[in-house]
């Protein structure tokens, strides 16, 4: 008689180890969907139409972008680059003087730009990895170096971009001929025959069901632990209703933005090399125990140099896709862009101290940020104030990990 009350007493202890467990885990993410219900309601639901929700994406695709490549700086370490939004303006002002000043044709030169970004990356990448200068020194630095250089080269001028073959590349539209008929006014709205969307989100819920399946059979073939299906399905359905609920939205407006496309590919291919790959693991092992990475035998300096490359590449796909959303450069282009891809990745959970952090929740510090600034805006709150928020959000999210990480230790 006296065991059952010690098991029930053991029982009431798991389920609530497992709930602290659950919402320490996914705290980003319960916070995302607070501030979103709290927006929905201050802005009388105007943040939830289809035009604010196809530019949620759209107006941080650049944070996104960045914040992947940032996230591998961060996990090596705790270390930022603070040079990025300066090779935006480096980059985009590149491509401006050159399509729109000098004719030159806008596919060779995304390729000089993104191999000019890439340069950068080399450069600090060489003085960071096998030189070993701190990386804030060095970034900081270049912050410096390439936004002198970037306004070199606009002559501290205003470049815009007119060539429609360079801006379709990035902010046109998925329409299906035949089955997308979009309205022709300066603000389509309630679009009712644009399908492709819901065509295309239908095609991804579809993979997210068949990847959990198969993830499930793997987990159950080779013995190893598994959630429960309650769990792992309603996840899924979880996460189809809101892709099914946001192309819907799309559907709405103008469809697909191709720059929605160029984002989604980004993150997903840093999923993958993050989580799938030997080289992905590498940098968690560097922001782990350095020293223990280095006589395992990894070359811990090619990792760093990785690193900030391959984040230089991405300034510059950055500096192409704002000059092709915004339509001209300025020597003020991509000033603040790097904080709000560091602030991203650490309201996201990456660790100020490195070694832990993924893309899933980079996207989520990401979109926080992003429906921070929109309803703000919407609200018609001042840049002074959003900057008070956005900073006291980043404070609260690195206090978190610091506090909870020194319970565990």
């Amino acid at each position: 008689m006296t065991v059952k009350p010690a098991v029930s007493g053991a029982n009431q202890q798991s389920g609530k180890r497992n709930v602290i467990n659950f919402l320490t885990k996914n705290s980003m993410t319960i916070a995302l969907v607070l501030v979103f219900v709290l927006f929905y309601f201050l802005t009388n639901k105007r943040l939830l139409l289809p035009q604010n929700m196809s530019n949620l994406l759209l107006q941080n695709g650049y944070v996104l972008v960045l914040a992947c490549g940032m996230l591998l700086c961060i996990l090596t370490g705790g270390n930022i680059d603070l040079s990025v939004g300066s090779v935006i303006c480096l980059t985009g002002g590149l491509a401006a003087v050159l399509i729109n000043n000098n004719g030159w044709n806008p596919y060779i030169t995304i390729v000089l730009c993104l191999l000019a970004g890439l340069a950068v990356g080399v450069w600090q990448g060489y003085w960071i990895g096998y030189v070993r200068i701190p990386p804030f020194i060095t970034t900081l630095a270049g912050m410096f170096i390439f936004r002198g250089i970037g306004r070199l080269v606009l002559d501290s001028k205003t470049v815009p971009i007119k060539d429609t073959a360079f801006t379709s590349l990035f902010t046109s539209y998925i329409n299906i001929p035949g089955l997308d008929v979009v309205s022709t006014k300066a603000n389509p709205v309630d679009n009712p025959h644009i399908w492709s969307p819901l065509i295309i989100g239908g095609i991804i819920v579809i993979a997210v069901v068949a990847m959990t399946v198969r993830n499930r059979l793997n987990r159950k073939k080779n013995n190893y632990t598994m959630n429960s299906a309650l769990m792992d399905y309603g996840k899924t359905a979880v996460i189809g209703a809101l892709v099914m609920w946001y192309c819907w939205k799309l559907s709405q407006y103008k469809g697909i933005s191709v720059m929605l496309v160029w984002v989604l590919a980004i993150c997903l291919i840093y999923y993958f090399i993050t989580s799938k790959t030997v080289v992905g693991r590498y940098f968690y092992a560097v922001g782990g125990n350095e020293k223990a990475t280095k006589l395992s035998g990894i070359d811990t300096n090619r990792i760093y140099f990785l690193a900030y490359t391959n984040l230089g590449f991405l300034a510059g796909l950055c500096g192409l896709l704002c000059l092709a959303r915004v339509g001209s450069v300025s020597g003020a282009t991509g000033t603040s862009f790097e904080m709000d891809a560091i602030a991203s990745c650490f309201i996201g959970g990456a660790s100020a101290y490195g070694g832990s952090g993924t893309v899933g929740g980079v996207v989520i510090g990401a979109l926080l940020l992003g429906v921070l600034n929109m309803g703000m805006s919407i609200l018609g709150i001042t840049d002074s104030w959003q900057y008070v928020v956005k900073g006291g959000v980043l404070l609260v999210a690195v206090i978190f990990d610091v506090v909870s990480k020194r319970k565990k230790g």
